[in-house]
């Protein structure tokens, strides 16, 4: 018997709330183990930067550094679990293409932190929005991407300053919009099974 969208909605919000206890228990871990966790951040062009790629969303700087990451991605998180099937399987593929990206043209700082998968929400779901004629989401992750610190498009300029992770912005932003734009049927309507300020380079590039 299939569960019911109420079920589907609850199994959602426990697989979010894991994902979400996860950054924490990363953040405080790293605050009170000897080891500096934040090492393992993606170090373009080192081969042991290439670890990074799966380890730095779930890495940040400092408090405000993952306070200013939490409530955004949560949100977008929300609506794409909510709006598209096998969501989880999106951000593995945002997280991966663009730490790849990272990796290959990013400059030679080590690069920690969500908003990479941020930018990466947000084109997804307007360039899946757009090809599935489904504006609502598109719209969402729009006035997310405007009230993330006011950043969406300037901060994926290098003006925005050296000690943030502009290219990973950037680069988080090409992988979801071609996921969204070639991993989407046009005027599909893809609907969700209803489950499923900027990261920093810590050394100027």
């Amino acid at each position: 018997m299939a569960p019911s969208t109420l079920e589907k909605v609850k199994l959602a919000g426990a697989r979010l709330g894991v994902f979400g206890a996860a950054l924490w228990l990363v953040f405080i871990a790293d605050r009170l183990l000897p080891a500096d966790l934040n090492r393992w951040g993606i170090l373009p062009r080192s081969l042991n930067g290439l670890w990074g790629i799966a380890f730095s969303p779930f890495l940040h700087a400092d408090l405000e550094h993952l306070l200013s990451n939490f409530v955004p991605l949560m949100i977008l998180l929300g609506i794409l679990l909510v709006t598209q099937r096998d969501g989880w399987w999106i951000v593995l593929g945002i997280v991966l293409l663009g730490g790849l990206l990272l990796w290959i043209f990013g400059r030679s700082s080590m690069h920690v932190g969500a908003s990479g998968l941020i930018y990466g929400l947000i084109a997804y779901l307007i360039a899946a929005g757009f090809r599935q004629g489904r504006l609502g989401p598109a719209v969402a992750a729009l006035v997310v991407g405007f009230l993330y610190g006011g950043t969406l498009l300037s901060g994926v300029l290098p003006t925005v300053g050296e000690h943030v992770s502009w290219d990973g912005h950037l680069t988080g932003a090409i992988a979801g919009g071609l996921l969204g734009y070639f991993s989407v049927a046009k005027n599909s309507t893809d609907q969700g099974d209803s489950t499923d300020q900027g990261d920093r380079a810590k050394a100027p590039g």
